[in-house]
C-alpha cells in the first residue's frame, strides 16, 4: 500500500506558480527633466504599473527656484509604450504619452542608456480656473547607474 501511495504522489507535480512576466529591459531609474537639476523618477512595477514622480524646479512667483516633486497620480508601461499624469502642484501638471527604449548609452552606467520619447504636455491652472496648455515632443536620458 505505501508502495502504490509513493509512486503516486511520485506521479504528481507540484503546482507551479509561474514568475509574472518581466519586459526584457527594466526601465526603471531617474531620467533628465526638461531643465538642469531636474528629473524623472519611473519605477516599473507588475502588469505594466508605472509608479514615480516629476523633480522640478518651480517657476511661479510664489514657488521659484524651489524644489517640487509631483508624483504620478496615472502610468502605464505597454511594451515600449509609457504614459503618465502628475498630480498638480501649485496649478501644475503634465502629461506624457511616448515610449522608452534603448538609447545611445554603450551599458547603464553610461549616460542615455535608456532614453523617453515622446510628447510632454504641460497643463496649468490661472488664478480664474482657465487651464492652458502647451506640448512639445522631447527626449529625456536616463542616469548613468551601476547594475
Amino acid at each position: 500500500m505505501l508502495l502504490a501511495l509513493s509512486s503516486l504522489l511520485a506521479g504528481q507535480n507540484p503546482p507551479q506558480n509561474p514568475a509574472p512576466a518581466k519586459p526584457a529591459e527594466d526601465y526603471s531609474g531617474m531620467y533628465s527633466f526638461q531643465r538642469e537639476g531636474e528629473f524623472v523618477q519611473l519605477t516599473v512595477e507588475d502588469a505594466g504599473r508605472v509608479t514615480g514622480f516629476v523633480s522640478r524646479f518651480g517657476d511661479s512667483e510664489s514657488d521659484r527656484g524651489a524644489f517640487l516633486d509631483q508624483f504620478f497620480k496615472t502610468g502605464k508601461l505597454d511594451g515600449t509604450k509609457l504614459t503618465f499624469t502628475t498630480d498638480t502642484v501649485h496649478g501644475v501638471w503634465y502629461e506624457f504619452k511616448g515610449t522608452v527604449e534603448r538609447g545611445e548609452g554603450k551599458t547603464p552606467a553610461n549616460e542615455g542608456y535608456y532614453v523617453m520619447k515622446g510628447t510632454l504636455t504641460e497643463n496649468r491652472t490661472d488664478a480664474d480656473k482657465k487651464v492652458t496648455s502647451k506640448s512639445r515632443e522631447i527626449v529625456f536620458k536616463s542616469f548613468p547607474h551601476e547594475g
